[in-house]
């Protein structure tokens, strides 16, 4: 793999975050524990004396763009970069989902070693079997706890230095020397866990005793999957004991597994289960505690802006509305005194949308700045509702990932860490942007300077209103150059550009007379903006939602190859609900996107935004088109989207492998080469600091007091 990675990401003095302690574990029970549960939060140790504070850290994923998860090919050089940044934005802790490489263990020993004062703390997580786990239904099965176990131990022998695990698919392996056991603050075991192979845990094993373990035990009433984690949770402690240590545990959960009860919530399975923290408890003999911890997200599940009462919270400290604050203040009363963290929350920055939430905290389509001050309240309401900590979702964005709304259309899902779709959210949560390239191939500023070294081709030369037009492209755009004859033309004439990815076309370019009729996807820029349209017979969403489920009106003609019926793109935010306890019915939710934002994508400008597609200046107007704007479901394999009618995808290649290029300006109708590409399997990308960071930065330090 070629990963590009030419970033300055060094910061100054005013960077470096205050000093809070050092670690220095206290021996109680006869135990080494360098923090506990304490009072309403986790105490940091320093000799026999423990300090309360608020851990505000970052999740950290195990993968970079161009691979999956499962082959961790994050090396020691990045993880030593990235460990420096995170110091520098005032992170306190680092939370991680399963055993990474050894180069991270030994990054985190030598960071922390050259910073004493400040070390950066370790949440351990552990990943479930989670395939046996969803398969079997059973968390008893056989597979998933023995299976489960095993990744326990090796955890366990990781943070304490003495591992050497054999190379295996989908985990990491080799030998692990680096002891951070001293920083380790706490362990979560598990996932985000699947609410109908809970609900069989339960039924399959239902009469089941509570577990009664010697460091930790589920209480009368427990559930037999509440029990079944109090025993794993009871595992990492034995095996964590007979090393001569102790720490706080907790196990990973999620609102959908929430202990309290939702009447707002439509959808039954977001609320069908529930795995109980507060049936949980650590005995005597586990001096480091038991806390709980949950993902909360401000836009997801649905009662979240459904129920009034979130809806009507008033925050205590400023009087202001705040349905996210409203639930952590219903969340938290419902422990007591039980210790509780927020071990996930966040917004993207992705250009797509997946489902609104209140205040305008919507899962997508915010800017950098934007979604850092989101993060930056979220956090604040976190601390101020009396959490322990928030973990804030997460370090770098990660390409691979998947998102419900635009999941079927990136096929195939093998190759979709291979390529960047700004539509799908999920791939767009970091920190730290992962942006294609070894570095930016265009930036948008109406300013046309770096188009004759950046290695794209002249596709077409005239005398007319377009003199020269040029494409290059990247892993997740394709940009266009267009030079004209006279200064911002199109403010006067529009100008009209056609696609044609397809075997087929849509009878001529809207608005053209039959100009082009290969095409089927256009993009106008015009006095009034620039508009993207689609042939109705490639959008996925009419076929799914239109004539097959009927929840938004579609013509079955419109549908047919080559129709000649244009379409503004959209995505499905929410199908059709209706709320329980109102029986109020919501109508299907849609968002454009067929209207392309105009502006630069020059970080150092104050006008900056990544989600900007068009600008142009004098006589220079420069396009950044998503290839999923144009049907791709991926142009590392130059495939296509396919919609077929009984609602399923399909895919086809490019003929030729080059896509065609049409303009129409005025009178003038351009036919240009078109432009094509090889099929890639690497890819380059490079680090960039997301626009928010300064922001973030600021809410780190308050945080911190």
């Amino acid at each position: 793999m070629l990963v590009g990675l030419v970033c300055a990401l060094g910061g100054a003095a005013e960077d470096r975050p205050a000093t809070y302690s050092s670690v220095m574990p206290a021996r109680l029970g006869g135990l080494s524990v360098p923090a506990r549960v304490q009072a309403r939060g986790l105490a940091l140790a320093r000799g026999n004396s423990f300090r309360t504070q608020f851990w505000a850290g970052i999740n950290l994923g195990s993968t970079v763009p161009g691979t999956q998860p499962g082959e961790l090919a994050v090396s020691r050089a990045v993880y030593d970069r990235w460990l420096a940044d995170m110091g520098r934005l005032g992170i306190r802790v680092i939370r991680v989902y399963t055993i990474l490489r050894p180069g991270f263990y030994d990054a985190l020993a030598s960071y922390n070693g050259r910073h004493p004062d400040v070390p950066l703390l370790l949440i351990q997580g552990v990943w479930i079997p989670e395939q046996q786990f969803v398969a079997s239904g059973n968390a008893y099965a056989p597979a998933v706890t023995n299976g489960f176990r095993s990744e326990i131990r090796d955890a366990v022998a990781v943070v304490h230095g003495n591992a050497n695990l054999p190379l295996r698919h989908g985990h990491a392996g080799g030998r692990y020397r680096s002891n951070v056991s001293r920083w380790l603050l706490a362990w979560s075991l598990g996932i985000e866990w699947d609410q109908f192979a809970v609900a069989s845990t339960d039924r399959m094993n239902r009469g089941r005793h509570p577990y009664r373990g010697q460091y930790v035990r589920s209480q009368r009433g427990s559930t037999p999957m509440e029990s079944w984690v109090a025993s794993m949770l009871d595992w990492c402690a034995a095996l964590e004991a007979k090393r001569g240590w102790s720490r706080p545990l907790t196990f990973t959960n999620w609102v959908t597994a929430d202990p309290l009860q939702h009447a707002y919530e439509p959808l039954p399975k977001e609320d069908m289960v529930s795995i109980d923290a507060t049936h949980l408890a650590a005995t005597k003999r586990w001096p480091g505690g038991f806390f709980a911890s949950y993902h909360v997200y401000p836009y997801y599940p649905d009662f979240l802006r459904r129920t009034p009462a979130y809806q009507l919270y008033r925050r205590p400290w400023d009087g202001k509305l705040d349905p996210y604050a409203g639930y952590l203040h219903a969340l938290r009363a419902y422990h007591g005194k039980q210790v509780v963290m927020v071990t996930e929350f966040g917004v993207p920055t992705s250009l797509g949308l997946a489902h609104r939430g209140p205040l305008g905290r919507d899962q997508g389509a915010h800017s950098e700045r934007e979604a850092a001050r989101m993060d930056a309240q979220m956090l604040d309401d976190i601390r101020r509702e009396g959490y322990a900590g928030g973990m804030l979702f997460e370090w770098v964005d990660e390409w691979f990932k998947l998102t419900w709304n635009t999941v079927e259309y990136e096929r195939p899902p093998g190759r979709r860490q291979l390529w960047r779709d700004p539509l799908n959210n999920e791939a767009y949560f970091g920190v730290i942007a992962a942006d294609p390239g070894s570095s930016r191939v265009v930036t948008l500023d109406g300013n046309d300077n770096e188009w004759t070294r950046n290695g794209s081709q002249v596709i077409a030369e005239s005398r007319g209103p377009v003199r020269e037009a040029r494409a290059v492209k990247d892993e997740g755009y394709l940009y266009l150059r267009l030079r004209l004859e006279k200064r911002e033309s199109w403010r006067t004439q529009p100008i009209t550009i056609g696609f044609d990815a397809y075997r087929g076309g849509n009878r001529g370019l809207p608005g053209t007379r039959g100009f082009d009729p290969r095409a089927e996807t256009s993009i106008t820029i015009g006095p009034g903006g620039a508009r993207l349209r689609k042939a109705a017979w490639i959008d996925p969403l009419l076929f799914q939602y239109g004539f097959l489920r009927h929840f938004l009106p579609v013509r079955p003609a419109d549908l047919r190859l080559g129709s000649g019926v244009w379409v503004e793109p959209r995505q499905i935010l929410n199908r059709p609900l209706t709320v329980p306890r109102s029986r109020r019915r919501i109508p299907v939710e849609l968002q454009s996107y067929g209207t392309l934002q105009w502006g630069t994508t020059d970080p150092r400008s104050p006008g900056f935004d990544d989600r900007h597609l068009v600008d142009g200046s004098g006589k220079v107007l420069e396009l950044r088109i998503p290839f999923s704007f144009l049907g791709f479901s991926d142009p590392s394999s130059l495939q296509v989207l396919v919609p077929n009618r009984d609602g399923s995808m399909s895919t086809q290649t490019v003929h030729g492998n080059r896509m065609g290029i049409c303009i129409a300006a005025g009178l003038q109708h351009l036919v240009t080469r078109g432009y094509g590409w090889d099929p890639w399997n690497r890819v380059l990308w490079h680090e960039r600091r997301k626009a928010g960071w300064p922001i973030l930065r600021a809410a780190f330090a308050r945080a911190a007091r």
